[in-house]
Formats: C-alpha cells, sequence, structure tokens
C-alpha cells in the first residue's frame, strides 16, 4: 500500500493540517518515530527544526516526559473528573507566568484564542477585537482574517465559510509598526474588547518587535479600556518560564498558551486576572467547557516538562543552539555573497533570503520564499528538517548539542551551493 497515495484518498489533501502537505517536495513526508533532535521519516534520519512547530523543548521523547507518561497509562487516562495532576500544573503556571492568577485548560491554542476573545467581550461588554497582519491565533472564524490595503482595515476573510457579520467585528492592522495601530484605537477604540497580538510573532516568519511598540499596546488598550490579549500559544514557556511577558515586562489582561505546556501532547489555556476569569463557567456567565480539558496524560506531559525547564540546563542548550544556528547561517551566507537576513529569540530563530533587516510582514512578503522552499527541499535530502515554510518558525532543543548544531551548519553550507 501506498501510504500517501491512500491519505490523499481518505483526507483533504491527504493530510490533516495544511503545513504537512509539502507541495515544494516530490510527497509529503511520512513520519516513522523520532529521538533526541532527529525525525526519522520514509527518507531517513532528519535533524528536525520544525519540532513539532514548537511543543517539543525537551526534544523527542525525553526521558521524563516518556516515564511520566507511562506511569499515567497504567492508571488510566480519561476520567471526566478532578485530578490531582491538573491542579499541580496550574499553580506552576500561575507561579511563573506573571499575568495569570487563574487559567482554564482546553484542548488546543485555537479554542484558547477563541475563549479569550470571549471573555474580553464578556468583561467589557464590547464586540470588536482588533488583530495584526501575520499573527496567526488558529482557525477560528474571528481570528481567520487578514489585512485589505491601506494603514488599518476592515478584515477580509482568509478562509471560506466566514460571514461576513463576523468578519465586520475584526480590525486588522500592520504589526510592528506604531502609528496605524494608534489611528485605529484612536477611531474605534470605544468600542474595542480587546487587542489581540503575539508579543512575538512565530507564524510569519519570527517577527521580534521592539519594547517600546509592546509597551505602546499596553498603554493603548488601558487607555481606551480594552483588554490586551497575549498569545503566548508559541513563546509562552518557550523564551523562559514566564514568556515573552516577562521578557517585555508588560503584563496583558489575558494570556493563551498551548505547546510547550502540554509535552507534545493536546493543550491549550487561558488565564489572567482573577476578576476576569471568575467570569468563566460555572463561576459565571462566560461558558467553556470540553469532555477533553484538561486531559490527564497531556497535564503529566506537560507538568513533567516544566519540571525540566525549572532546572534551567534546558534553556541554556535549547538557547545556545539556535543563536549558533543563526549566527552560522549568516556567516555561511555572507561568505558565499548570498543575502540572508536571521532573525532569533531564544530558541527560536528564521532565516530570510533579504537583505537588511526583517521587521515586518511586508519585509517577509519582499523575501526570496520561493529560494526558502528550496533551501528546505535540499535540505531533506541531506538530513536536516527545517520549519516547512517561510511562514514558519525554526525551534531548537535540549537535545539540540553543539555537534548537532555543526554537523547542521555544513549541510547548510553545501546546501546552499544548490539552492536556486
Amino acid at each position: 500500500m501506498d501510504i500517501v497515495e491512500e491519505a490523499r484518498r481518505v483526507f483533504p489533501g491527504g493530510v490533516n493540517s495544511p503545513a504537512r502537505a509539502l507541495p515544494h517536495l516530490p510527497r509529503p513526508l511520512t513520519a516513522l518515530r523520532a529521538e533526541g533532535p532527529y525525525l526519522y521519516a520514509d527518507v531517513g534520519r532528519l535533524t528536525d527544526f520544525c519540532m513539532g512547530f514548537g511543543p517539543l523543548i525537551l526534544g523527542h521523547r525525553p526521558k521524563a516526559v516518556l516515564d511520566a507518561v507511562r506511569e499515567a497509562l497504567e492508571n488510566g487516562w480519561l476520567y471526566a473528573l478532578l485530578t490531582e495532576v491538573e491542579v499541580e500544573l496550574g499553580r506552576k503556571i500561575v507561579e511563573h507566568v506573571p499575568s495569570i492568577d487563574m487559567v482554564r485548560f482546553v484542548n488546543s491554542g485555537t479554542e484558547a484564542t477563541m475563549n479569550a476573545i470571549r471573555l474580553a467581550r464578556a468583561v467589557t461588554g464590547r464586540d470588536l477585537i482588533v488583530k495584526f497582519d501575520g499573527n496567526f491565533h488558529g482557525s477560528h472564524d474571528y481570528v481567520l482574517v487578514k489585512a485589505g490595503s491601506g494603514a488599518a482595515t476592515w478584515g477580509t476573510p482568509t478562509s471560506s465559510g466566514i460571514p461576513g457579520d463576523v468578519v465586520r467585528t475584526v480590525i486588522v492592522v500592520p504589526y510592528n509598526e506604531p502609528e496605524p495601530f494608534m489611528r485605529a484605537m484612536k477611531e474605534h477604540g470605544e468600542r474595542v474588547a480587546a487587542v489581540i497580538v503575539e508579543p512575538i510573532a512565530a507564524n510569519y516568519g519570527l517577527l521580534v518587535p521592539d519594547r517600546d511598540y509592546v509597551k505602546l499596546l499596553r498603554e493603548e488598550t488601558a487607555r481606551h479600556g480594552s483588554l490586551l490579549i497575549f498569545d503566548e500559544v508559541v513563546t509562552g514557556f518557550r523564551v523562559g518560564l514566564g514568556g515573552a511577558q516577562a521578557f517585555y515586562g508588560v503584563l496583558p489582561d489575558i494570556t493563551t498558551l498551548g505547546k510547550v505546556i502540554g509535552g507534545g501532547f493536546p493543550i491549550g489555556a487561558f488565564g489572567g486576572k482573577r476578576e476576569y476569569m471568575s467570569l468563566v463557567a460555572p463561576s459565571g456567565p462566560m461558558y467553556n467547557a470540553g469532555t477533553f480539558n484538561a486531559h490527564p496524560i497531556s497535564m503529566v506531559a506537560g507538568l513533567a516538562t516544566i519540571r525540566e525547564l525549572e532546572r534551567g540546563d534546558a534553556y541554556r542548550i535549547a538557547d545556545s543552539a539556535a543563536s549558533l544556528m543563526a549566527e552560522g547561517i549568516e556567516e555561511i551566507a555572507g561568505a558565499k555573497g548570498i543575502d540572508v537576513s536571521v532573525n532569533r529569540a531564544a530558541s527560536m530563530f528564521q532565516l530570510f533570503f533579504a537583505r537588511g533587516p526583517v521587521r515586518t510582514p511586508e519585509d517577509v512578503r519582499k523575501s526570496n520564499v520561493d529560494r526558502y522552499l528550496s533551501l528546505h527541499s535540499v535540505l531533506v535530502r541531506r538530513g536536516v528538517y527545517l520549519a516547512p515554510s517561510q511562514y514558519e518558525t525554526n525551534f531548537t532543543s535540549a537535545a539540540h548539542s553543539e555537534d548537532v548544531v555543526a554537523e547542521s551548519l555544513s549541510a547548510i553550507r553545501a546546501a546552499l551551493d544548490e539552492v536556486k
């Protein structure tokens, strides 16, 4: 049986998430197993810099998580009752994330942002939200919109099937550009329930805003009585135990989390001030429920992951690996006379075939996206798996040793000679 052909018969496009389609490769890759920094696929061993799109900060199959999950499975895996482990993980999140007094676990980043927006509307009694071009907040209707022309515009649907009435409650402005945001808030601020933002944008390549820009978001939302939502599904426990909000020293009203807090198992969460979270059912009138909320195995894996992160070595190794990758790629490309710009934040990095800094989604769109895909394709043949799109981000882990990095940079040096 050809597994790819069979997948195309039973799944739309042959996959269950578009990022797995890999149209620039001869065929989608099929995973077999994984260990440490390596992904073993039907094409052979690949040094993995996608890392499940971010959750696997300890690497594939870390012993601490594997042992904890195995032990938990012996007792069962779904109870529909309160468990001790979910309380322990919740306490860890409240302890480490500065803005969170209470938290609600859900099942994905999409659910987390959907409920965060619902909560903001419940708190404020307003209907509009502001989001930013190039920021991805999941696949529900209120965030699947993109910017049109102009400095600030009503969103247009990125997906078919989204009602126009929904889109008209969303204002989209350019990311990392203060003036358009301030104009939008001046015009619409009194109706804005929330501004939702990736404090470090990791879904349009990697875009790291200035500290003053992030502070401006806080100041303007406070001025207009709007709530500020930090979407830290990617950055939470990735850039540090306190997330991007601790890095910037800016506290949002509501925070969404995912990825790392589940240790590679399905998870999402939203949390914030106690007065806001007290509105969530059954304490209050804002409804959220789910059979798999706080799934015991996700809780166990997440708690084991955070306990390892608290030791500190994982961050040191992962951050160092990303730094070495970023510096190495720029050095190699520079020696070959190739224009490459690399952005990095902690254990995240992305390269762009572009001259000069890449700070905004427009800068990303001006980079040579086709050349990135060509590099990705060549590197797969050379045993390295970068994030499979220019609009994704590369991640390192505690398993990416200096030897692994050196081997990967050697492959990139050779691959750049083949890139068209």
